[in-house]
């Protein structure tokens, strides 16, 4: 059985689905596993991923039932960089991550929702930073890096230093979830967001994702226009590029190959 299954929610749209649900998704070493063996098959053909929850729950963070590691410091070190190299490898798809959370996304759950680059939320998501709870950090997972940089500083302690449970309405309203959608309509709501997102060209979708990962966090203005002035550039020798201008000017839908 695997703990991650993958879908389509329309073509070029790839669903992983976490699927323990029985412990809401909570993050085992095989879950673990399964997740990075999707995300290594995911090829050139996946325009976009949406990567959700089965049952209840989003991800409820650690199995705290299956505790990482060997009992040893080294054993320990080595289950946490595996886990937490998830969160790496979403941030360095080049296809854009849509959350869409369907329930409580705690601890690891909440790594994996601010480590994609849109998040949906259904009315029953709950989100929080779990391990601060355990008595450990509330800095892990690299959720000190991204919940920063998406909700701001102040937010952000707070939510680490509490360990605070918040709604889908209170996310939205600080900006850690993009939006809420209705009940019952989360996948149509990303299918529809991953549509929108489709419509544009490969090529540009995937510098978009690159430059803005990058900008976040430029020394400066001149340093972030530096970078997009030459993406833009490289952007424009592509087949895509003049098939989008032809289909501008000439008012026909594009049909956009490789670059």
């Amino acid at each position: 059985m695997s703990f991650v299954e993958r879908g389509e929610l329309r073509p070029g749209v790839a669903l992983l689905t976490l699927n323990r649900p029985d412990r809401l998704n909570a993050l085992s070493a095989a879950l673990v596993e399964d997740l990075h063996a999707a995300l290594d098959d995911i090829d050139e053909t996946v325009r976009v991923v949406v990567l959700t929850g089965a049952g209840r729950g989003f991800c409820a963070g650690l199995d705290l039932k299956e505790p990482p590691g060997d009992g040893t410091v080294v054993g320990g070190l080595r289950a946490q960089e595996r886990i937490a190299g998830l969160m790496l490898r979403l941030r360095a798809l080049p296809q854009p991550v849509i959350a869409a959370v369907n329930g409580a996304a705690a601890g690891g759950g909440l790594a994996l929702a601010l480590s994609s680059d849109v998040r949906l939320a259904g009315p029953e998501a709950r989100f929080n930073v779990a391990f601060v709870k355990l008595g450990v950090s509330g800095a892990d997972m690299g959720v000190s890096h991204l919940l920063p940089r998406i909700v701001g500083l102040g937010h952000a302690s707070e939510l680490m230093l509490t360990g605070r449970l918040i709604d889908a309405e209170e996310a939205a309203r600080i900006g850690l979830a993009n939006r809420v959608v209705p009940a019952g309509a989360l996948l149509d709501e990303a299918a529809a967001l991953a549509g929108e997102i489709v419509a544009n060209t490969p090529f540009a979708i995937r510098m978009t994702k690159q430059v803005l990962a990058h900008n976040v966090d430029a020394p400066s203005l001149a340093a972030a226009i530096e970078l997009e002035n030459r993406t833009q550039i490289l952007a424009t020798q592509t087949g895509d590029f003049r098939e989008a201008i032809a289909a501008f000017v000439e008012k026909t839908e594009p049909r956009y190959g490789t670059p």
